[in-house]
């Protein structure tokens, strides 16, 4: 996979109606989406929330393939996580072994663990990309600031953990090309990143690491010099060019939230 391809905190502009939608109100639905993965104990669960995220890329109109792109960098994760529940995790009393070699012993609860596993792997990925490709950094960092609000009554610096946590998601992409800039220059000085064994792609990946750490480095000076030339002083007395309002069609994004997830919970309750 090319480092490119990474397309995690890129923003894709668009005029749809998950684009208009208020930040607050998609960071909500994205936190509700991810309590609702992790209540979610069955197919019929597992299908909802599937069914309302396929609904949410063809309304955002993002490409799916932009998507399935995206997941090309966590499919190492994804197997570990999925063979790892297979092969760890036991069966009832009642359950017959499918399989059994060696050590290792596959029930059909491990089947069904790994797949529901994986399943809650990828949707919960892929809801978290679709609120970065389809909101701004800065829209981000209004609806952070706005949601972690209350911690200013305890003195929290919600301001700048919010603008810390915005930076740092903007230059995602940033970093992701330079690293791809430095690869390309490497290899054509006769560097090698996809032979030989784990301990000499290891070493391969030093002559990567160290230009790219000096240019985050002077990247993060230069911010730092620019914030400081432009008096930038935290949250006190800023003002925004976009104002935050609530509409109808964000107070019905956030009652279909709620209604999923308490619905999820139900199911898996009910054991679907």
């Amino acid at each position: 996979m090319a480092i490119k391809d990474i397309t995690l905190g890129q923003f894709f502009p668009g005029d749809t109606v998950i684009h208009r939608m208020d930040p607050r109100t998609k960071l909500i639905f994205t936190i509700l989406y991810i309590v609702a993965l992790f209540l979610a104990d069955g197919p019929v669960g597992y299908g909802v929330a599937l069914a309302v995220l396929v609904l949410c890329v063809l309304l955002s109109r993002i490409r799916p393939r932009v998507l399935l792109r995206s997941m090309r960098a966590v499919v190492f994760i994804v197997v570990l996580t999925a063979l790892l529940n297979l092969f760890f995790t036991a069966g009832g009393p009642e359950e017959t072994p499918l399989v059994s070699f060696w050590v290792f012993t596959i029930y059909p609860a491990g089947i069904r663990a790994a797949t529901f596993m994986v399943l809650r792997i990828l949707l919960l990925i892929c809801c978290t990309f679709l609120l970065t490709y389809t909101t701004s950094p800065i829209l981000i960092t209004d609806a952070l600031e706005w949601l972690l609000g209350p911690l200013k009554a305890i003195h929290l610096p919600v301001h700048e953990l919010a603008m810390m946590m915005s930076i740092a998601l903007r230059f995602i992409p940033t970093l992701i090309e330079e690293t791809d800039k430095i690869m390309s220059a490497q290899k054509a000085r006769g560097a090698s990143f996809d032979t030989g064994g784990l301990l000499q792609r290891a070493r391969a990946l030093v002559p990567l690491l160290v230009p790219l750490f000096i240019s985050a480095f002077r990247r993060a000076d230069e911010l730092a010099v620019a914030m400081e030339c432009r008096c930038y002083h935290g949250g006190e007395g800023r003002t925004r060019l976009r104002q935050l309002r609530f509409v109808l069609r964000d107070y019905l994004a956030l009652a279909l939230g709620a209604a999923i997830c308490v619905g999820v919970g139900l199911l898996a309750h009910w054991g679907v």
